[in-house]
C-alpha cells in the first residue's frame, strides 16, 4: 500500500464514471456542482443518477494503492474491509480539507 500525499490522492485517475470526471479531484468538484445545481432536490443516494457512487472513489483508491481492497474483473469495487473503508473516508475527508 502506498503512502500518497493528499494532492496525489486528488489526482488519482478514475475510470469512466457517471460524473464524467478523470480524477478524484474532478469527481469531488462534479459532486459539489451537483449539490449546488440541484439544491434541495439533491440526492445523496444517486447524485449522478446511480447509487453506489462512493464505490467509484473507493475503487480508485484501491487501484492507486491508497487502500487495500478487491476489484472485480471489470475494475469495480468488490471487497473493502470496514477498516479500509474508514481509511478511505479519512483520506477523502482530508483531501477535501486540503482544497482550502
Amino acid at each position: 500500500m502506498a503512502d500518497l500525499t493528499l494532492a496525489q490522492v486528488l489526482d488519482l485517475p478514475m475510470r469512466p464514471n457517471d460524473s464524467g470526471a478523470d480524477t478524484i479531484r474532478g469527481y469531488l468538484i462534479a459532486l459539489l456542482f451537483a449539490v449546488w445545481a440541484e439544491g434541495e432536490g439533491f440526492s445523496g443516494k444517486r447524485p449522478f443518477g446511480n447509487s453506489g457512487w462512493e464505490d467509484d472513489i473507493y475503487a480508485t483508491l484501491v487501484r492507486g494503492g491508497a487502500v487495500d481492497g478487491g476489484l472485480d474483473e471489470d475494475g469495480r469495487l468488490e471487497t473493502l474491509s470496514d477498516d479500509e473503508e474508514r481509511k478511505g473516508q479519512h483520506l477523502i475527508t482530508e483531501a477535501i480539507r486540503s482544497l482550502r
